[in-house]
């Protein structure tokens, strides 16, 4: 099969379809409706945050995605949201925005995929406004060596599949090392197996 015809056509509708499980809704109700002001979203993808945002806290989102056009089930949950939403298309790496220019930033389940998490989590940081706050829930390395090995040994053959999601980033070393602080920082196990099931969600701002 063709890799880029899969990644263009098939895997959108796949992510889609898995992260509307229950389990992510749970989590992107925990972060998404504490987003205010001017948003950036890291990730925009297929729209499946745009439910959650209270549209009488967001002045505007502005979603970040390497395609250049939405897709076509994000066209039509924004169309629902009634949020006013543009698309920057482009990876998170480098943002064509002003300095201390976002009140808040999301990033849900998009620093495991993002070739460099760390300069996409420093221009995330560069963006928001003193006081600025960044909300997140992301997959990642598990504490118990037991599963992180088996993390490590099953990446080769999960990336590909998986649109280039990583199973053994550790967020919490990779927001330090940006620069954040996380200030309500939860982690654990959910539901599913363990190589996949570690979370970490919260709120975390300029260090």
């Amino acid at each position: 099969m063709n890799e880029n015809w899969y990644d263009r056509h098939v895997l959108p509708w796949l992510i889609d379809w898995a992260c509307g499980m229950p389990l992510f809704t749970r989590q992107r109700q925990l972060v998404i409706p504490r987003a205010h002001g001017r948003v950036l979203e890291v990730g925009l993808g297929t729209g499946r945050n745009l439910p959650h945002y209270d549209p009488q806290r967001v002045q505007q989102v502005v979603g970040v995605d390497p395609a250049l056009a939405l897709h076509p089930l994000a066209a039509r949950r924004v169309k629902a949201s009634g949020l006013d939403v543009t698309l920057m298309g482009l990876s998170a790496e480098v943002l064509p925005a002003q300095d201390a220019s976002f009140d808040t930033v999301v990033s849900t389940y998009t620093l495991c995929s993002i070739p460099d998490p760390v300069a996409a989590l420093r221009e995330m940081r560069r963006v928001l406004k003193p006081g600025g706050k960044l909300l997140f829930s992301e997959h990642g390395r598990a504490p118990d060596a037991a599963v992180a090995r088996w993390q490590t040994r099953l990446q080769p053959y999960w990336k590909p599949l998986a649109g280039g999601c990583h199973l053994d980033r550790d967020m919490p070393a990779l927001l330090a090392e940006a620069g954040f602080a996380c200030v309500d920082g939860q982690q654990g196990y959910l539901w599913g197996p363990r190589v996949v099931s570690y979370h970490y969600w919260g709120e975390a701002v300029a260090a």
